[in-house]
This record gives C-alpha cells, sequence and structure tokens, in this order.
C-alpha cells in the first residue's frame, strides 16, 4: 500500500509531538492542527490527505462540529475519532456522521495504524469508482 497522509488534530501539543513522531516512524505522511478551524485550512490547502485523526475534545470548535464540517467539505477523506473523554453517544453520534472508527486513548499504536491503513484503503477505493464512474460516462457519450 502506498504511504497514507494523515492529519492529526488535537488541541494538546504534547500528544501530537508524540504520536506523530511514532507515525512519521512507520512511514506515514503527517501534518498536524492544534484546533478544528485549523484542520479544515490544512483539508483546503492539502488534497493529498486521506485520513484526519480527530481529537473530540477540543476547545471552540469541537470533534464532532469539526466532523461534521470534514465531510460536508471533503466527503472522501477519512476520520478517525479519537478521544479520553469517550461516551457510547458522542461515538455513535460520531459515527452516524460518518467517522470511519471511533478509539480511545491512550490508543495502541498496531490498532491506530490498522485503522489508518484501512481508512486510506476504503478512500482510494471509493476515488477508483469515481473516476472508472467517469470513464464509462466519457466513453459513452456518442459524438
Amino acid at each position: 500500500m502506498a504511504v497514507a497522509h494523515i492529519l492529526l488534530v488535537d488541541d494538546e501539543i504534547p500528544f501530537i509531538e508524540a504520536i506523530s513522531k511514532r507515525l512519521i516512524k512507520r512511514n506515514l505522511e503527517v501534518s498536524t492542527a492544534f484546533s478544528g478551524l485549523e484542520a479544515l485550512k490544512k483539508l483546503d490547502k492539502d488534497s493529498t490527505i486521506e485520513v484526519v485523526i480527530l481529537d473530540v475534545k477540543m476547545p471552540e470548535m469541537d470533534g464532532i462540529e469539526t466532523l461534521r464540517e470534514i465531510k460536508k467539505q471533503y466527503p472522501l477523506v477519512e476520520v478517525i475519532m479519537l478521544t479520553g473523554h469517550a461516551t457510547v453517544e458522542t461515538g455513535l453520534e460520531g459515527m452516524k456522521l460518518g467517522a470511519f472508527d471511533y478509539l480511545l486513548k491512550p490508543c495502541d499504536m498496531d490498532i491506530l495504524l490498522e485503522k489508518v491503513e484501512e481508512a486510506a484503503l476504503k478512500k482510494r477505493k471509493h476515488e477508483e469508482k469515481i473516476i472508472e464512474a467517469r470513464m464509462k460516462e466519457i466513453t459513452s457519450r456518442r459524438p
């Protein structure tokens, strides 16, 4: 599988530094954002981001609001919700809004990597289907 490009979003700087180092060591391309608003700006500037790892509890714009905006503006980008303050309601709401999965902090790095790979693969398959559909549409047109 090609290297996944992920966006790590959390307001806790030490957490982002620790996780991004661990992900980079595992050959992932990592961008970071410290708020929901910053995450949306990064997504706007970088179309290569495939998976967002998103903290639920953040000041100003929380993870659920951020997820809602990501899915509205970038529907193919997959989002893995991450929280240290999990509630079943928040997890269910995130899944209803289109989150790929929901993990608790601190999460096992192998599980996180597995989820990132699955999410990136899902996004790539969606993109392939869209390209195939467009190609069929183009080639089926008669001059």
